[in-house]
C-alpha cells in the first residue's frame, strides 16, 4: 500500500489537471461543431432519401458517399492526411487547437448518419398529417421530425460524445494534447505506468459520466 501511495504521489497532478481540461475542451468544442455540422447534414440525407419530402437520388448519392468515405477512414490517418488543413483553419496542428478540425470531420459524418436513422424512426403517418393540414417543409422539419426523434437525436448525441472521447485520446500521438498526449508521452515514452493508469481511469469516468447523462435525457424526453 506505502508502495501504491508513493507511484501516487510522484504524479505531477498539475500537469494531469491540465491535460484534464484541455480534454474537455476539445471535446466540448468538437461536439458542439459536429452537433452543428452533422445535424444539418443528416437531415438533408433524410430529405433527399428515397419517398421523403426532398427526394433526390443525385443528392443523395453524394451526400452519402462523402460520408461513408469520411467515416471509412480510421482517424489516426484521418488526422495525419488532415494536417494541411487544420494548419490552414487554426493555424496549427498541435494542441487543442489543432484537434479540433480533425475531431469534427472524423465525427460529423458518424452524427449525420445517426441523425438520418432517428429521423427513419419517425411515424410516417405524423409526417402526412403534416403535410396535409398545409405544413411547409420548414415547418415538418421543425414542428414534427425534429421533436419526434428527439429521444434518438439525443442517444446519437451521446454516443457521438463517447466517440470523441476515444479520438481525443488517439490525438495525443501526433501531439494533439488532453490526456492522450500525456499517456503517450510519459505513459508510454517514459515508462511510467501509473500515469497512463490514473489517464485512462479519468477517461473511464468521464464517459459514464457522458453515458449516465445522456441515458437520463433519453428518458426524460421519451414519450411514455
Amino acid at each position: 500500500m506505502e508502495q501504491l501511495w508513493q507511484l501516487l504521489a510522484d504524479i505531477d497532478w498539475e500537469d494531469i489537471g491540465q491535460a484534464t481540461l484541455d480534454t474537455l475542451a476539445m471535446l466540448g468544442f468538437s461536439t458542439l461543431f459536429t452537433v452543428v455540422i452533422g445535424l444539418p447534414l443528416g437531415i438533408l440525407l433524410f430529405l433527399s432519401s428515397k419517398g421523403q419530402l426532398l427526394q433526390n437520388r443525385f443528392i443523395y448519392a453524394i451526400l452519402s458517399f462523402i460520408v461513408n468515405v469520411l467515416r471509412s477512414v480510421p482517424f489516426i490517418i484521418l488526422m495525419i492526411l488532415l494536417i494541411p488543413v487544420t494548419k490552414l483553419i487554426v493555424g496549427t496542428s498541435l494542441g487543442v487547437k489543432g484537434t479540433i478540425p480533425p475531431l469534427v470531420i472524423g465525427a460529423a459524418p458518424f452524427f449525420a448518419r445517426l441523425v438520418e436513422t432517428s429521423l427513419r424512426e419517425v411515424d410516417r403517418g405524423v409526417i402526412e398529417a403534416a403535410q396535409s393540414m398545409g405544413a411547409s417543409n420548414w415547418q415538418i422539419i421543425w414542428r414534427v421530425l425534429l421533436p419526434e426523434s428527439r429521444p434518438g437525436l439525443i442517444a446519437g448525441i451521446t454516443i457521438t460524445t463517447v466517440t470523441l472521447v476515444s479520438y481525443t485520446a488517439m490525438s495525443g500521438v501526433i501531439g494533439g494534447g488532453g490526456l492522450g498526449d500525456l499517456a503517450v508521452r510519459f505513459g508510454y515514452q517514459r515508462f511510467q505506468t501509473v500515469v497512463m493508469v490514473v489517464t485512462v481511469a479519468i477517461l473511464l469516468v468521464l464517459v459514464q459520466i457522458l453515458q449516465m447523462l445522456g441515458d437520463r435525457l433519453v428518458i426524460r424526453f421519451s414519450r411514455k
